[in-house]
């Protein structure tokens, strides 16, 4: 009884193998086979479980001889089938070579990978596979490994034997773009932005959803909504990260430094958001592939796939126009180009009168603006890029931007019954161009060779009427670097970077004026070397990067040594640990123009380290913080500390006593950092705040420690986003912060002489404050499709929907006609402004 149970159960269990794995050719799973011969011949095979999976042969003729089964066996399998007695038949791997097939597939979309790289390791084999992502190969060794890559992929290691099939097994390749800084929250506040493991955080523009009073995804406006990222003065030009000056932020484009962040004088930002595919902000832990920036990284990248397809897009708003375009030239060669430009020059808006106003109000172009004088201002930016893949294992990209805002000002006035128009000028561009070489050498080993360029300018000319002086500054910054990476992987968790760069930076200033004739030109130029090397780990609940980097200024003969580190521990499903540190330096700064010397606007001049009055500035930053994440609710706390030395009293704007002072000093700041964030399916609703303290520190100023100009104590923000529907969105919010300081004058001695000048009489530096900001913002988007191809999106945003009159700087400058000789100039910020944006995407 008992034997016809097993014979039943072995019957059985070798037509269910038979039935599941049947295919057009009547194949049966080996493992299941070999079952079923032990009781049909009386023998017992000695194999192991993992030698004889996922092979599928024919079942032999029923009732054969036992040595003709067994040859029958060889011959259709790659093992060794060999009878030690008329009992026992052992199952070995035979030295063999066998023929292998696989289709390769992409892992989310499941469209064939075309050129794929198909290696076998150790053996000098090996194709690519077809349009159709298929390969073959024949007489590949039994016990060979195959490594299958393809480019912004995982690579995938295999076994020959697993691919031992009549059929082409599919295989499934991921993207690597977050292999080891992978996202640990896939939609952070709203869609489009994300949190990485590393804790900076990333805005992917394609998913991007909706916030505030944007109608597009701003680059530079949309990191301002994260905790301890402000703009004391509205402008994305002027963006302060934990208390530090903008030009302490390192801004990448495709690889390329850039000195130029906005348009309209900062109101918007100078790249264009829809061929930026992604931008990733980091306030601390830097990897130590990156140089300068001691307050963040602002590394914004474009596309850098082939898709093998004709896409693109189109739209406008109350003040630019813009199009972007992604061509397919052959299979592996691809063109994408963006270009935007203002029609400031041709139409006013009530959106393009409230940027000029806002940008110009208080001085000589918007007081005269209406009567006597003609603007003409307008911008505009465009990039291309060019994909070319040389084979499945080396691609090339080469990248161009050009970004550029131009003002004329014609003032046109009466002397001696004469019409006489003078003009004045202000151009800024920054051009850019990036080279590179991606390469695979085999699965664990990739390098990456590229070179850029960045030439930025500033190029002014101002004629004053009242004192008849025409006044000319010229800026100019030429870098060049050329940079060697390395990544080793020694396993899929532990990564090994190193690399090597020259980096050759030239900044020429030049002024000039006509009454008295004066002219001055200083140019600098400094080479740095840099090697830097680090470790990343990542498994399960654990993310560690380690890295060094070694600088060398050959001018100065100086070694400048930067450690940094970024841990991060998951302590259970909802708590996380993170610590973070680095030390950086930067050789550049920005000296800033005061706001009456030119046209009434700030312009801000690079100038170079020299050792001497201006100092490298290096930077010491540590924070730690604790998160949790529980279904759709998000918590975040972080304290920080940071201290940046080598800072000049010349690239702060003071407008005080310390304004003309040659003074090299420091500034620290402290605080914290809080955010929370709950979502469901239709709401994200978010509360953020941060509290600092920051504090300059100038031996020479009496006294020697006061408030930073960018110190803002505390600073609150929160935000409702609604989805009605998939295609129709709302999102409100509001932000409510101290007042940044301000210096006034010594009371009932406003005014001093200072040689043959009046000047204004400054008490101690940055003792008063201005009144707290205030500020509503709202946004509407709605989706629909023309067609199946063609998708559209209408955004309308309200700025500072209450119409709240905060002022954002207060300065002092003489008037005779006061009673006091002085006057107090106060900047405001934008008043109701509404914007509206459509575009079309195919």
């Amino acid at each position: 009884m008992i034997n016809k149970i097993q014979s039943f159960i072995l019957s059985f269990l070798l037509i269910t193998s038979v039935t599941f794995a049947q295919n057009s050719t009547d194949k049966i799973a080996l493992s299941s086979l070999l079952i079923h011969l032990e009781k049909d011949y009386d023998i017992k095979f000695a194999f192991s479980d993992t030698d004889v999976k996922n092979i599928f042969i024919e079942a032999p003729k029923p009732g054969i001889p036992l040595h003709e089964l067994l040859n029958y066996l060889n011959e259709k399998t790659f093992l060794l089938f060999k009878t030690l007695d008329n009992r026992y038949v052992t199952v070995s791997f035979l030295n063999k070579s066998i023929a292998i097939c696989a289709t390769i597939l992409d892992a989310n979309s499941l469209t064939p990978l075309n050129l794929a790289s198909v290696q076998v390791n150790n053996y000098k084999i090996g194709t690519t596979t077809n349009q159709e992502g298929v390969f073959y190969l024949n007489d590949i060794p039994v016990n060979a490994t195959l490594s299958i890559s393809f480019i912004s992929y995982k690579t995938l290691e295999i076994s020959a034997k697993e691919l031992f099939s009549a059929s082409c097994k599919q295989l499934f390749l991921e993207e690597e773009t977050e292999q080891l800084s992978e996202i640990t929250m896939p939609r952070f506040l709203t869609s489009g932005l994300q949190k990485n493991v590393d804790g900076s955080t990333v805005l992917n523009t394609e998913k991007f959803g909706i916030l505030p009073g944007l109608i597009e995804p701003d680059i530079l406006q949309t990191i301002k909504i994260l905790p301890g990222i402000e703009s004391v003065n509205e402008s994305v030009a002027n963006i302060n990260v934990r208390g530090g000056t903008n030009d302490q932020n390192l801004m990448l484009w495709d690889g390329i430094k850039m000195y130029h962040a906005g348009h309209f004088f900062g109101l918007i930002s100078a790249y264009n958001p829809y061929l930026t595919k992604k931008i990733a902000v980091t306030k601390n832990g830097t990897s130590s592939a990156f140089s300068d920036g001691v307050s963040s990284t602002i590394n914004m990248e474009t596309d850098n796939k082939i898709t093998n397809e004709f896409s693109g897009g189109a739209g406008f708003n109350l003040l630019s126009a813009d199009v972007f375009l992604q061509v397919p030239i052959k299979e592996n060669l691809e063109l994408h180009i963006s270009g935007r430009r203002s029609f400031t020059d041709l139409v006013n808006t009530p959106t393009y009168n409230n940027y000029f106003s806002r940008s110009f109000q208080d001085n000589t172009v918007s007081s005269n603006n209406i009567n006597n004088a003609e603007t003409d201002f307008y911008f505009y930016d465009y990039s291309f890029k060019v994909l070319y893949d040389l084979n499945y294992k080396h691609s090339i990209r080469a990248n161009f931007i050009q970004i550029k805002n131009n003002l004329d000002y014609l003032e046109k006035y009466t002397s001696n019954n004469t019409i006489i128009e003078e003009n004045s000028t202000l151009k800024q561009e920054n051009l850019g161009a990036n080279l590179s070489w991606n390469a695979h050498w085999n699965s664990k080993f990739s390098t990456n060779i590229s070179a850029f360029i960045s030439d930025y300018k500033i190029n002014s000319s101002d004629y004053n009427k009242d004192s008849d002086q025409f006044q000319t500054q010229f800026n100019n910054v030429l870098e060049t670097e050329i940079k060697l990476d390395s990544k080793y992987k020694f396993t899929d968790v532990l990564h090994f970077k190193n690399g090597l760069v020259f980096n050759e930076i030239g900044i020429r200033n030049t002024t000039t004026v006509n009454a008295p004739t004066f002219s001055k030109t200083v140019k600098d130029v400094l080479l740095k070397s840099a090697f830097y090397s680090e470790i990343e780990y990542k498994k399960k609940n654990t993310f560690a990067r380690f890295g060094v980097r070694s600088n060398y200024f050959h001018k100065f003969s100086k070694f400048v040594i930067e450690p940094r580190i970024n841990i991060r521990q998951q302590l259970n499903n909802e708590f996380s640990l993170k610590l973070e540190g680095e030390f950086k330096n930067q050789t550049t700064a920005q000296k800033i123009d005061f706001e009456d010397n030119f046209l009434g606007i700030e312009k801000r001049r690079w100038i170079l380290a020299d050792e001497r009055n201006t100092p490298i500035i290096k930077s010491k930053q540590a924070s730690f913080g604790i998160a949790y994440k529980l279904h759709n609710f998000y918590v975040d706390i972080t304290g920080f500390y940071k201290k940046v030395d080598g800072i000049t009293a010349a690239n702060q704007g003071f407008y005080n006593n310390t304004q003309t002072f040659s003074s090299t000093g420091n500034y620290e700041v402290k605080g914290i950092e809080f955010l929370v964030n709950k979502q469901t399916e239709n709401i994200s609703t978010w509360l953020s705040y941060t509290f600092s303290e920051n504090n300059y520190t100038f031996a020479i100023f009496n006294p020697e420690t006061f408030a930073n100009s960018l110190d803002i104590s505390h600073s609150l923000s929160a935000a409702f986003n609604y989805n009605f529907t998939k295609n129709f969105k709302i999102s409100i919010g509001s932000v409510l912060r101290s007042g940044r300081p301000f210096t006034k004058p010594v009371v009932g001695n406003e005014t001093i002489q200072f040689g043959n000048r009046t000047i204004v009489n400054y008490a101690n530096p940055n003792q008063e404050r201005l009144a707290n900001f205030f500020r509503i913002d709202l946004s509407t988007s709605y989706n629909f499709q023309f067609t199946d191809v063609i998708k559209s999106t209408i955004r309308v945003g309200f700025t500072n929907i209450t119409d709240r009159k905060n002022t954002i700087d207060s300065y002092y400058v003489l008037d005779e006609t006061s009673a006091n000789n002085i006057k107090r100039v106060d900047t405001y910020s934008l008043p109701f402004t509404p914007n509206l944006s459509f575009r079309v995407n195919f």
